[in-house]
Protein backbone atom coordinates (compact mmCIF):
# COMPACT_ATOMS: atom_id res chain seq x y z
CA UNK A 1 0.00 0.00 0.00
CA UNK A 2 2.89 2.39 0.67
CA UNK A 3 3.98 2.08 -2.97
CA UNK A 4 0.43 2.76 -4.17
CA UNK A 5 0.15 5.83 -1.96
CA UNK A 6 3.42 7.19 -3.35
CA UNK A 7 2.13 6.68 -6.88
CA UNK A 8 -1.15 8.32 -5.92
CA UNK A 9 0.63 11.38 -4.55
CA UNK A 10 2.87 11.64 -7.61
CA UNK A 11 -0.20 11.50 -9.87
CA UNK A 12 -1.82 14.22 -7.77
CA UNK A 13 1.20 16.49 -8.11
CA UNK A 14 1.30 15.98 -11.86
CA UNK A 15 -2.39 16.67 -12.42
CA UNK A 16 -3.69 19.05 -9.74
CA UNK A 17 -3.13 22.16 -11.89
CA UNK A 18 -5.24 20.67 -14.68
CA UNK A 19 -7.94 19.62 -12.20
CA UNK A 20 -8.15 23.10 -10.71
CA UNK A 21 -8.23 24.66 -14.17
CA UNK A 22 -11.15 22.46 -15.19
CA UNK A 23 -13.02 23.27 -11.98
CA UNK A 24 -12.49 26.98 -12.56
CA UNK A 25 -14.33 26.66 -15.89
CA UNK A 26 -17.41 25.00 -14.38
CA UNK A 27 -20.34 27.39 -14.08
CA UNK A 28 -21.58 25.50 -11.02
CA UNK A 29 -19.57 22.69 -9.44
CA UNK A 30 -21.60 19.49 -9.58
CA UNK A 31 -21.20 15.83 -8.71
CA UNK A 32 -20.05 15.21 -12.29
CA UNK A 33 -17.25 17.72 -11.69
CA UNK A 34 -16.19 15.83 -8.55
CA UNK A 35 -16.01 12.61 -10.58
CA UNK A 36 -14.07 14.39 -13.33
CA UNK A 37 -11.65 15.83 -10.77
CA UNK A 38 -10.91 12.38 -9.38
CA UNK A 39 -10.39 11.05 -12.91
CA UNK A 40 -8.03 13.90 -13.78
CA UNK A 41 -6.01 13.46 -10.60
CA UNK A 42 -5.71 9.67 -10.55
CA UNK A 43 -6.27 8.13 -13.99
CA UNK A 44 -2.48 7.55 -14.13
CA UNK A 45 -2.84 5.20 -11.15
CA UNK A 46 -6.35 3.77 -10.93
CA UNK A 47 -8.18 2.32 -13.97
CA UNK A 48 -11.46 3.10 -12.18
CA UNK A 49 -10.56 6.76 -11.53
CA UNK A 50 -13.64 8.97 -11.81
CA UNK A 51 -16.02 6.18 -10.82
CA UNK A 52 -17.56 6.10 -7.37
CA UNK A 53 -18.07 3.43 -4.71
CA UNK A 54 -21.67 2.99 -5.81
CA UNK A 55 -20.37 1.43 -9.04
CA UNK A 56 -17.39 -0.56 -7.78
CA UNK A 57 -18.36 -1.53 -4.24
CA UNK A 58 -22.14 -1.05 -3.87
CA UNK A 59 -22.38 -3.56 -1.03
CA UNK A 60 -19.35 -2.43 0.94
CA UNK A 61 -19.32 0.24 3.65
CA UNK A 62 -16.16 2.00 4.77
CA UNK A 63 -15.29 2.41 8.42
CA UNK A 64 -12.61 4.35 10.26
CA UNK A 65 -11.12 2.96 13.47
CA UNK A 66 -13.85 0.32 13.48
CA UNK A 67 -16.70 2.83 13.23
CA UNK A 68 -19.14 3.42 10.38
CA UNK A 69 -18.40 7.12 9.75
CA UNK A 70 -19.05 7.56 6.04
CA UNK A 71 -22.00 7.51 3.68
CA UNK A 72 -23.44 4.23 2.45
CA UNK A 73 -22.34 3.52 -1.15
CA UNK A 74 -25.90 4.11 -2.39
CA UNK A 75 -25.89 7.56 -0.77
CA UNK A 76 -22.51 8.92 -1.89
CA UNK A 77 -23.93 11.13 -4.65
CA UNK A 78 -26.64 12.55 -2.40
CA UNK A 79 -24.13 13.19 0.39
CA UNK A 80 -21.64 14.82 -1.99
CA UNK A 81 -24.30 17.04 -3.53
CA UNK A 82 -25.33 18.16 -0.05
CA UNK A 83 -21.77 19.28 0.66
CA UNK A 84 -21.58 20.98 -2.73
CA UNK A 85 -24.78 22.94 -2.04
CA UNK A 86 -23.21 24.19 1.15
CA UNK A 87 -20.01 25.12 -0.68
CA UNK A 88 -21.78 26.89 -3.53
CA UNK A 89 -23.44 29.19 -1.00
CA UNK A 90 -20.66 31.78 -0.85
CA UNK A 91 -21.69 33.21 2.50
CA UNK A 92 -21.91 29.77 4.08
CA UNK A 93 -18.61 28.70 2.54
CA UNK A 94 -16.82 31.81 3.73
CA UNK A 95 -18.06 31.41 7.30
CA UNK A 96 -18.01 27.61 7.62
CA UNK A 97 -15.37 26.10 5.31
CA UNK A 98 -14.71 23.37 7.88
CA UNK A 99 -18.31 22.25 7.88
CA UNK A 100 -18.27 22.06 4.10
CA UNK A 101 -15.17 19.89 4.04
CA UNK A 102 -16.72 17.73 6.76
CA UNK A 103 -19.80 17.14 4.61
CA UNK A 104 -17.67 16.24 1.60
CA UNK A 105 -15.45 14.00 3.70
CA UNK A 106 -18.52 12.18 5.03
CA UNK A 107 -19.63 11.45 1.46
CA UNK A 108 -16.33 9.61 0.79
CA UNK A 109 -17.38 8.84 -2.79
CA UNK A 110 -14.30 6.88 -3.94
CA UNK A 111 -12.43 3.75 -2.94
CA UNK A 112 -9.22 5.79 -2.75
CA UNK A 113 -8.08 9.35 -3.38
CA UNK A 114 -10.90 10.99 -1.44
CA UNK A 115 -8.75 13.38 0.59
CA UNK A 116 -6.95 14.92 -2.36
CA UNK A 117 -10.08 15.09 -4.48
CA UNK A 118 -12.06 16.78 -1.71
CA UNK A 119 -9.24 19.24 -1.01
CA UNK A 120 -9.05 20.15 -4.69
CA UNK A 121 -12.80 20.73 -5.02
CA UNK A 122 -12.89 22.59 -1.68
CA UNK A 123 -10.06 24.86 -2.86
CA UNK A 124 -12.11 25.99 -5.87
CA UNK A 125 -15.24 26.48 -3.75
CA UNK A 126 -13.18 28.57 -1.32
CA UNK A 127 -11.77 30.66 -4.16
CA UNK A 128 -15.28 31.44 -5.40
CA UNK A 129 -16.26 32.47 -1.89
CA UNK A 130 -13.27 34.85 -1.71
CA UNK A 131 -11.29 32.94 0.89
CA UNK A 132 -8.27 30.68 1.08
CA UNK A 133 -7.41 28.14 3.75
CA UNK A 134 -3.68 28.21 4.45
CA UNK A 135 -3.38 24.44 4.47
CA UNK A 136 0.40 24.71 4.36
CA UNK A 137 0.35 26.14 7.89
CA UNK A 138 -1.90 23.45 9.37
CA UNK A 139 -0.69 20.41 11.26
CA UNK A 140 -1.77 17.09 9.77
CA UNK A 141 -2.42 15.30 13.06
CA UNK A 142 -4.39 18.24 14.49
CA UNK A 143 -6.38 18.65 11.28
CA UNK A 144 -7.29 14.96 11.13
CA UNK A 145 -8.29 14.99 14.78
CA UNK A 146 -10.56 17.98 14.12
CA UNK A 147 -11.99 16.29 11.02
CA UNK A 148 -12.77 13.17 13.06
CA UNK A 149 -14.58 15.31 15.64
CA UNK A 150 -16.49 16.98 12.80
CA UNK A 151 -17.56 13.59 11.45
CA UNK A 152 -18.59 12.50 14.93
CA UNK A 153 -20.55 15.70 15.60
CA UNK A 154 -21.48 17.34 12.27
CA UNK A 155 -22.48 20.97 12.16
CA UNK A 156 -21.15 21.83 15.62
CA UNK A 157 -18.15 23.84 14.44
CA UNK A 158 -15.44 21.34 15.33
CA UNK A 159 -13.41 21.72 12.15
CA UNK A 160 -14.22 25.40 11.70
CA UNK A 161 -12.78 26.13 15.13
CA UNK A 162 -9.52 24.48 14.13
CA UNK A 163 -9.33 26.17 10.71
CA UNK A 164 -10.29 29.67 11.87
CA UNK A 165 -6.69 30.97 12.28
CA UNK A 166 -5.83 29.74 8.77
CA UNK A 167 -8.76 31.20 6.81
CA UNK A 168 -7.79 34.33 4.88
CA UNK A 169 -10.14 36.65 3.01
CA UNK A 170 -8.23 36.42 -0.22
CA UNK A 171 -8.25 34.17 -3.24
CA UNK A 172 -5.49 33.24 -5.63
CA UNK A 173 -5.79 30.01 -7.58
CA UNK A 174 -2.07 29.64 -8.21
CA UNK A 175 -1.14 30.22 -4.58
CA UNK A 176 -3.82 27.73 -3.56
CA UNK A 177 -2.55 25.18 -6.06
CA UNK A 178 1.01 25.54 -4.81
CA UNK A 179 -0.17 25.07 -1.23
CA UNK A 180 -1.96 21.84 -2.16
CA UNK A 181 1.22 20.51 -3.75
CA UNK A 182 3.14 21.03 -0.52
CA UNK A 183 0.79 18.86 1.52
CA UNK A 184 1.52 15.26 2.43
CA UNK A 185 -0.94 12.59 3.45
CA UNK A 186 -4.27 14.31 2.83
CA UNK A 187 -6.26 11.22 3.78
CA UNK A 188 -6.96 9.84 7.26
CA UNK A 189 -3.90 8.44 9.01
CA UNK A 190 -5.80 5.74 10.88
CA UNK A 191 -6.64 2.51 9.11
CA UNK A 192 -9.78 2.40 7.05
CA UNK A 193 -11.56 -0.85 6.40
CA UNK A 194 -14.43 -1.89 4.20
CA UNK A 195 -17.24 -4.06 5.46
CA UNK A 196 -20.35 -5.52 3.81
CA UNK A 197 -23.10 -2.92 4.00
CA UNK A 198 -26.59 -4.01 4.94
CA UNK A 199 -29.70 -3.07 2.99
CA UNK A 200 -33.29 -2.99 4.28
CA UNK A 201 -34.07 -6.25 2.50
CA UNK A 202 -30.91 -8.23 3.13
CA UNK A 203 -27.31 -8.18 4.16
CA UNK A 204 -25.33 -7.69 0.98
CA UNK A 205 -22.39 -9.89 0.11
CA UNK A 206 -18.97 -8.40 -0.68
CA UNK A 207 -18.79 -6.82 -4.11
CA UNK A 208 -17.20 -8.86 -6.94
CA UNK A 209 -14.51 -6.15 -7.09
CA UNK A 210 -13.30 -7.38 -3.71
CA UNK A 211 -12.96 -11.00 -4.75
CA UNK A 212 -9.56 -12.66 -5.19
CA UNK A 213 -7.44 -11.19 -8.03
CA UNK A 214 -7.95 -12.85 -11.36
CA UNK A 215 -5.16 -13.84 -13.68
CA UNK A 216 -3.92 -10.93 -15.74
CA UNK A 217 -5.48 -8.30 -13.48
CA UNK A 218 -3.56 -5.04 -13.16
CA UNK A 219 -2.21 -4.72 -9.62
CA UNK A 220 -3.48 -1.18 -9.07
CA UNK A 221 -7.05 -2.16 -9.95
CA UNK A 222 -7.23 -3.44 -6.42
CA UNK A 223 -5.50 -0.54 -4.72
CA UNK A 224 -7.02 0.33 -1.40
CA UNK A 225 -8.75 -3.02 -0.96
CA UNK A 226 -6.38 -4.68 1.46
CA UNK A 227 -6.98 -5.02 5.20
CA UNK A 228 -10.73 -5.56 4.88
CA UNK A 229 -12.58 -6.32 8.11
CA UNK A 230 -15.94 -8.13 7.94
CA UNK A 231 -18.83 -6.62 9.90
CA UNK A 232 -22.36 -5.47 9.19
CA UNK A 233 -23.43 -1.92 10.09
CA UNK A 234 -26.85 -0.44 9.54
CA UNK A 235 -27.31 1.37 6.25
CA UNK A 236 -27.89 5.11 6.76
CA UNK A 237 -31.35 6.01 5.44
CA UNK A 238 -31.98 9.20 3.45
CA UNK A 239 -34.24 11.89 4.88
CA UNK A 240 -35.54 14.17 2.20
CA UNK A 241 -32.61 15.34 0.09
CA UNK A 242 -29.87 14.94 2.70
CA UNK A 243 -28.26 12.08 4.61
CA UNK A 244 -30.17 11.43 7.84
CA UNK A 245 -26.99 11.10 9.86
CA UNK A 246 -25.74 14.53 8.80
CA UNK A 247 -27.58 17.29 10.64
CA UNK A 248 -26.35 20.29 8.69
CA UNK A 249 -27.71 23.65 7.55
CA UNK A 250 -30.46 23.46 10.13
Amino acid sequence: MAVVKRLEHASFLDNVDEALHDLSKAKQISYADVLHTHKTLFSDVYPWAGEDRRKHAPDVAITKAGRDMFAHPNDVQMATEYGLRQGRDKAFMASKPGEVIGSLAYAHPFLDGNGRTIMTVHTELANRAGIRVEWEKTNKADYLAALTRELDSPGNGQLDAYLKPYVQKTSDRQVAANALKELRGLGPSSAEATIPASTPAQTAQPSPELAAPVKGEKPLERAGEAMRTPSVPEKPKPEGDKPKTRQRMR
